[in-house]
């Protein structure tokens, strides 16, 4: 067998399982667009949400250029993050004491918006009433209550989320989060005072926009959207593989009871 017949037999294969994939999906259920799927940002805005050069990680110096933080566009609409001073100097004391200090180190769940951007996929299931999105990292997920916009009774790291539908955008509203999470690596960070807006359109297929607002009075001086394409993993096989971070952050959290010194 030739290579180019080898790889014609192989793209006629793919579109053909990919054509199957589609017609095994509707495009709409009960009225609105279908989500089900998994889905991933392609971008570096799990590094920093604003934009920023490549950098070393000088912890991480045997790793050599593996370790290296890549270059990223800024994903803010007005292009940086509207602080108030107090909460840009939190920010600046986070960044200086990363990776330790970091809740994705210690293996705690990202919290939203942080979980949608992360660099790992996350998978949105969809029927007739509630939804929920499944995140590898630490496990995590949520629920999407389309019928009940109540407050949570208490702080926790996924907050609670209420959707509704504008249109053919999935509008999703989320409080509730308690202060612990970050944003990204950058030590971008909130308060408990935190309201996240996000709208997921579907712009086709296989391409979700992503818009998220952040509200939060006692961090920032006014509201401040990012946004971003969502892509959806169209392999025949694509699924969501566990990433079950608690053993890899026992030397972090334990490091004093293991008499482990911090890498230098």
């Amino acid at each position: 067998m030739s290579i180019r017949f080898a790889l014609t037999l192989t793209l006629l294969c793919s579109t053909s399982a990919l054509q199957a994939q589609e017609a095994a999906r509707p495009a709409t259920l009960g009225g609105h667009p279908n989500f089900n799927g998994i889905w991933q940002a392609l971008n570096n805005a799990h590094w920093n949400l604003e934009a920023h050069s490549a950098e070393a990680i000088d912890q991480a110096w045997p790793l050599g250029a593996i370790a290296a933080i890549p270059a990223g566009k800024s994903v803010v609409q007005e292009g940086t993050i509207p602080y108030l001073p107090d909460a840009l100097a939190k920010r600046d004391a986070n960044r200086a004491a990363w990776p330790q200090a970091d809740p994705e180190a210690k293996c705690y769940m990202l919290g939203i918006p942080r979980s949608t951007y992360h660099d790992m996929p996350f998978q949105i299931a969809q029927g007739d009433g509630d939804m929920l999105m499944v995140y590898p990292f630490a496990a995590a997920h949520r629920i999407i209550y389309m019928n009940d916009a109540s407050e949570p009774p208490l702080e926790s790291w996924m907050g609670k989320s209420s959707g509704a539908w504008d249109g053919d955008t999935l509008v999703i509203t989320t409080t509730g989060q308690n202060e612990q999470s970050w944003l990204d690596r950058a030590g971008n960070h909130h308060s408990v005072e935190l309201k996240v807006t996000e709208r997921f359109t579907l712009l086709d297929a296989d391409h979700l926009w992503y818009e998220a607002t952040l509200e939060d009075p006692a961090t920032y001086s006014r509201p401040w959207t990012i946004e971003m394409p969502l892509y959806r993993l169209i392999d025949a096989n694509a699924e969501l593989l566990e990433h079950k971070c608690v053993p890899f952050a026992d030397k972090l959290l334990y490091s004093d009871l293991l008499g482990l010194d911090a890498p230098q």
